[in-house]
């Protein structure tokens, strides 16, 4: 670990001041090394879900699943991010004082981004092409079910930065999958300019008490669907169904739905239908008392409302009216993304403004958070957080700034 991590500060001169062309030829080289490393790759993926099997659940084995069409599109996704603006050496604010000193607040890289993250390969890549084309050095740190997939992929990648003379070092991987090497990496204080926790609430727990270095906490999602009195049944029934079952072991699945106490005894059947009886995997549902007096189900516990499930579970809670919604968002959720299914412009408004989370959604599914849906080409997390950056971290939030002062002479 200490000499990945100095390799890696080491490496930060030559990255930080690459030119534009050079990073996105780097990064074309990087895809195409990962379509030259199919069969290395899935490989290694297979050895991984062989070994996970029995272990996790089938979700998340989906998450860890590596096929050729998602090797093409975490290739096209590296390509994308290279076709995106530099984010680096822009002039942010200028000022020129009466006696002729001219002061420039200019981007910069961050420096070292450490992320930490679990079971999902293709964070690799994603992370790699972000951290290359904001001029930062990475250090990739992933979980024990997915390393060797990640390995093969880091192989891949660190293949295309040497064939265009880049140093391997701005891509570097972990090979401790222990408990020991997140800590160090969370303390390592003078290498670590910026760690990324990318993962459940207990990784990002454990980077937010644990780490010594500056720390942006992302990804539990607690996210809610509040169907609102005056819904679209139709439109509300097909987004509750994309935001919970399109992908239920992501962070921007929803959790948790809210329905108004007034149209619950017609929605709620209506629900049930689509979400149980209609499906071949069919949704558990974990009741509050209004919805269990309409609907089976299993009655729903005092955590559930608490609780990401990143599974086929969603806890439903009746509520009376926008207000009460509103209060059961601000009491549960984790700032992650929230929905709002109404034709009534007051309630909106209420909603848009009121609830304090990072993405906002009105008559769409919480789905939509993702750097690629926000133009970002990918992300390097979804903060939750308020300070530096908030929801998906494309390139911009993985720079900072300087002050370039021009003088002449000039004294104080």
């Amino acid at each position: 670990m200490k000499e990945m991590l100095i390799a890696a500060k080491a490496a930060k001169s030559q990255i930080s001041c690459l030119t534009t062309e050079q990073k996105n030829a780097a990064l074309n080289a990087m895809a195409d090394a990962l379509l030259a490393h199919e069969a290395s790759i899935l490989d290694a993926n297979a050895q991984d879900l062989q070994a996970a099997k029995g272990s996790v659940s089938t979700v998340m084995l989906d998450r860890l699943l590596l096929t050729p069409e998602r090797i093409a599109g975490m290739a096209q996704g590296i390509r994308d991010v290279a076709k995106l603006p530099d984010p680096v050496g822009h002039i942010l604010d200028t000022q020129t004082r009466a006696d002729g000193l001219q002061i420039q607040k200019v981007s910069v890289p961050m420096g070292v981004i450490a992320i930490i993250y679990e079971s999902r390969p293709n964070v690799t890549s994603d992370a790699a092409a972000l951290a290359l084309k904001s001029g930062n050095v990475c250090i990739l740190r992933g979980g024990k079910e997915a390393f060797r997939s990640a390995n093969a992929i880091v192989n891949a990648l660190r293949s295309g930065l040497t064939g265009v003379g880049i140093t391997e070092h701005a891509v570097n991987l972990v090979q401790d999958t222990s408990r020991d090497s997140a800590t160090a990496l969370m303390t390592a204080n003078g290498y670590i300019d910026l760690l990324i926790p990318r993962g459940g609430a207990g990784l990002i727990n454990a980077c937010v008490r644990t780490a010594t270095v500056p720390c942006i906490a992302t990804g539990t999602g607690i996210c809610h669907v509040y169907v609102e009195k005056s819904a679209d049944l139709s439109m509300a029934l097909s987004i509750v169904e994309n935001a919970k079952t399109s992908r239920p072991s992501v962070c921007n699945a929803e959790e948790v739905l809210l329905v108004d106490k007034e149209i619950a005894p017609e929605f709620l059947p209506m629900l049930y239908k689509k979400l149980v009886t209609d499906r071949e995997q069919p949704v558990e549902l974990r009741l509050d008392e209004t919805a269990r007096s309409i609907i089976p189900g299993k009655d729903a516990s005092e955590t559930d409302f608490d609780t990401e499930f990143l599974d086929y579970i969603l806890a439903v809670k009746c509520v009376s009216d926008v207000h009460e919604a509103v209060a059961h968002i601000s009491a549960h959720s984790t700032g992650h993304s929230e929905s709002i299914i109404t034709r009534d412009e007051a309630a909106k408004q209420i909603f848009t403004t009121q609830v304090d989370s990072a993405a906002v959604y009105v008559n769409a599914s919480t789905r939509f958070t993702d750097g690629g849906e926000f133009g970002l080409g990918c992300e390097m997390g979804i903060s939750t957080q308020k300070l530096h950056a908030r929801g998906p971290m494309g390139l911009k939030e993985l720079t900072t700034y300087k002050y370039i002062i021009n003088g002449n002479g000039h004294i104080r």
